[in-house]
This record gives C-alpha cells, sequence and structure tokens, in this order.
C-alpha cells in the first residue's frame, strides 16, 4: 500500500477472526468494512465521546461518517443520558414485574402525536417494521402491500425480492432472499417516491390494503405527493405507515410528516429515540393497535428498562436543547461547504437526503472509487468519513472546520483523476462494497 501501512490494524485482525466465528462477520450490513475501506477500516471500537470514536489501536478520529448509523443525535456517550441509564441499572433492569418507565415513554409519545392512540415497544427497526404490518393486516381486508423505501429484513419485506430485484431503488441493491417463502411473492409491491401514478397503478391492480414507506430519503416529496397519498389511502380504506426510524428526530421533534402536516395511521420511531440504547416504537390508531388481541405479538427484552430510561431522557434532552434545530443547521452548513470545496475544484457533485442526513455523489463513472478515495485518505487524517454524514451536536465549528480543510485537499486529488491522472497509483487497496451481493 502507497499510502497506508501495509500491516493490519487491530480491528482487521479481529475482523478476520469476527468472518470464522460470526455468520456474515457482524450484525449490521451498514458497519461492515468492506463497505468502507477494505482492509483498513478500523472495524472495532474501544470508546466513545461526543463524536470522537477511539479504535482497538488507541488511535483516535473524528466521525463524520454515519454516528452509529444515525443513532446518537446528541453526541456519542452523552453524559445525562448515560447516568439515567447507570442510576436504573443499579436499582435493576429486568424482572417478573413491568418496568413502569414503559408507561411513562408510551405517554410522552402520544402527547407528541396526538392523532396516535396506543403504543408497542421494540428494541429494533426491523422488529418494529414488522410488529406494525402484523397489525395493519390483521386489521386490512386486503393484505398486499405497496411500499416505498427501505424497512428492514423480515420476510413480509425481502419477498419483494423473490426472482426479481425489485428492492435495488430502496437502499439495498443484489439482496438475496434464499429462506423467504416463495409464497410470498405477489404480496408487495414498490413504487417509486413522488411517482403518484405508480402507486395508483399498484393500488388498481394488486389488491392493496396497507401502503408502507419512509416519508422522506433521497430527496423531498414534490407536487403535495405526501397528501395525496394520505388521500387516496383514505379513500380506499387502506391503511398508511410511515417509517421515521431514521428520520424521526432529525429535523422535527418526533417525526418529519409533522412538517409536511400528513399523518399517517401508524408511525414507526427507532434509531435515535434512545441516543445509542436499544428502543423503537410503533404508534397508532386504536381500531389498529387493538388487534394485538387477535394476534401474537410478544419478546422477552421488549421488556428490559434501560431503552425507555434512555428515550426518556433522550426526549428530555431534545427538547430541552432543540436538538432537531441545531443538526439541521450544521446539516445545512456542511451541504453549503460541500458545493464551495466541490465549486472550489472544478467538480460536480449532487447531494441527497435531509439536512441531518446527507450524502453527496460525484457526476462520473468513477464515483464509488472517489468515494473510497475519500475514506482513505480522511481517514490518515483522523476522520471517519466517506460521502456520508450524520449531524449530531457534538459536531462542532472547529471539528467542522478540519474537516472542510482535509476535504478540500482530497477532492483537489480526485479533480487531477478526472483529468486523467490514474487513481490506481493513489487507491492500492479494492473499491468499497456498493451492494450486498458484492461482500463475501
Amino acid at each position: 500500500m502507497k499510502h497506508l501501512n501495509k500491516k493490519k490494524n487491530s480491528g482487521q485482525r479481529l475482523w478476520t477472526k469476527a468472518k470464522n466465528s460470526i455468520a456474515g462477520g457482524n450484525m449490521l450490513f451498514s458497519k461492515r468494512p468492506d463497505i468502507f475501506l477494505p482492509e483498513f477500516w478500523p472495524c472495532y471500537f474501544k470508546k466513545t465521546k461526543g463524536c470522537e470514536v477511539t479504535d482497538l489501536d488507541n488511535k483516535t478520529y473524528y466521525d463524520l461518517s454515519q454516528m452509529s448509523v444515525g443513532t446518537n443525535t446528541l453526541g456519542y456517550s452523552n453524559k445525562k443520558v448515560d447516568d439515567a441509564v447507570k442510576k436504573v441499572i443499579e436499582k435493576g433492569n429486568m424482572s417478573t414485574l413491568n418496568a413502569p418507565e414503559e408507561v411513562y415513554l408510551a405517554e410522552k409519545l402520544l402527547k407528541m402525536h396526538t392523532w396516535a392512540d396506543k403504543v408497542r415497544f421494540a428494541r429494533s427497526g426491523g422488529e418494529a417494521n414488522s410488529i406494525a404490518i402484523r397489525l395493519a393486516r390483521a386489521t386490512a381486508s386486503k393484505k398486499n402491500i405497496a411500499f416505498c423505501g427501505y424497512h428492514g429484513w423480515h420476510d413480509w419485506y425481502l419477498a419483494a425480492n423473490i426472482k426479481s430485484n425489485n428492492l435495488s431503488n430502496h437502499l439495498l441493491n443484489g439482496l438475496n432472499v434464499d429462506g423467504v417463502p416463495k409464497a410470498l411473492k405477489n404480496t408487495i409491491f414498490p413504487f417509486k417516491y413522488n411517482d403518484f401514478k405508480s402507486l395508483q397503478e399498484i393500488i388498481k391492480k394488486k389488491n392493496i390494503g396497507i401502503i408502507k414507506m419512509e416519508v422522506v430519503r433521497n430527496e423531498m416529496p414534490k407536487n403535495n405527493f405526501l397528501k395525496r397519498v394520505r388521500d387516496i389511502a383514505t379513500k380506499n380504506n387502506i391503511i398508511l405507515i410511515f417509517d421515521e426510524c431514521t428520520t424521526g428526530f432529525r429535523q422535527t421533534y418526533g417525526g418529519i410528516h409533522k412538517m409536511f402536516k400528513v399523518n399517517p395511521d401508524m408511525v414507526i420511531l427507532g434509531k435515535a429515540l434512545g441516543n445509542g440504547y436499544a428502543i423503537t416504537a410503533v404508534l397508532g390508531k386504536n381500531k389498529i393497535m387493538e388487534n394485538i388481541k387477535n394476534t401474537f405479538i410478544s419478546s422477552t427484552f421488549w421488556t428490559e428498562r434501560i431503552g425507555s430510561v434512555a428515550a426518556l431522557k433522550t426526549l428530555e434532552e431534545m427538547e430541552k436543547t432543540k436538538s432537531w434545530i441545531k443538526i439541521t443547521k450544521i446539516g445545512n452548513e456542511v451541504r453549503k461547504n460541500w458545493n464551495k470545496i466541490a465549486k472550489k475544484n472544478n467538480l460536480e457533485i449532487t447531494i441527497s437526503g435531509i439536512p441531518a442526513l446527507s450524502s453527496f455523489t460525484f457526476k462520473s463513472k468513477k464515483n464509488n472509487l472517489y468515494k473510497t478515495f475519500i475514506t482513505q485518505e480522511m481517514l490518515k487524517k483522523g476522520f471517519l468519513a466517506s460521502n456520508v454524514i450524520y449531524t449530531s451536536v457534538a459536531h462542532n465549528k472547529k471539528i467542522l472546520k478540519k474537516y472542510y480543510k482535509e476535504l478540500d485537499t482530497v477532492f483537489k486529488k480526485i479533480k487531477k483523476f478526472e483529468e486523467g491522472q490514474n487513481i490506481d497509483d493513489y487507491l492500492r487497496i479494492k473499491e468499497s462494497t456498493q451492494s450486498f451481493a458484492r461482500l463475501n
């Protein structure tokens, strides 16, 4: 390797062991090192604070990347949230009796979403999505689903990829679905965001009883899209579910659908809800949620206390500091500087997403090579970075100023690659993975 130490870091050595002992190497696709920097990504952490991550070799990096895939809008190891958790651990996390905090959290979330009547808690986004679908199907007379966006790993969702690649435009390309019953093949149908006509056609032809969608991912709604989806759902007696696992507390307090004044029949909240602690919530109207009596949804560790305690303190801190306003402001500043740096170096980029969850792509066939190069070069300067940023309140001006300076240097080199200089002379590693199918 021309620019990086050829000796494997401790994280990479442990990753080699992990692939021999853990199916798939780890538990989350988004944390696989091959999607960042094959052979050199630090892989594992020892400790965190603010937006800093210390790896197994005691090297500390600024996280200008995923901030644990968007879970920590208040920063890593937030003292007030952690102290609330430590305090309750001393009293006990599990018992034959229920934790009272889950009631307090339910009441707080329902106060935030006055259109909803009941809450059901889980500990991951995939679980929460499956809970919502089970309850919706228990209520709807028609069982087929029209969907848009990414909604987890469970059978009901992956069925869209049976003998097709329908999920390729919904975050992950090349997803294999061995093990998903083939009988589910014609139960779930994708539609494109902002393409109301495609949704109309699916409803007309596919016996749809449920619409499930992310409110926003890469683009904002156009031509009153969300309102039109709400109206067609109401007109056809279809249950509308908004998946706000990712967007829930990033631009508004509780859900980006509130910004557009469009209420669903159910909403899913997660990721940032516990600022790094496991807690997700499904909120819905009584007619749907009361069908919990007519199906079976239950899990031991959904009753642990830490998640609810962390969520209560996280919501308190969010409300006190108006964190969603801060991280949106930071995101807008980052986007402005991305454009400024690109323009300065005569490079064309396209920026997507909401401000607090932004990404950019180069208008070049070598986009993924450039993304890999950015990660390589920024890592050497002490940054975990690529072409995506989940902003947090810990991303202060001093850190961002350093980030912009180093990114400008990387963009200067990328401009030379666009002019004909060979990137292979500088990128001596395997290109980062773009799709699930390419992972080994």
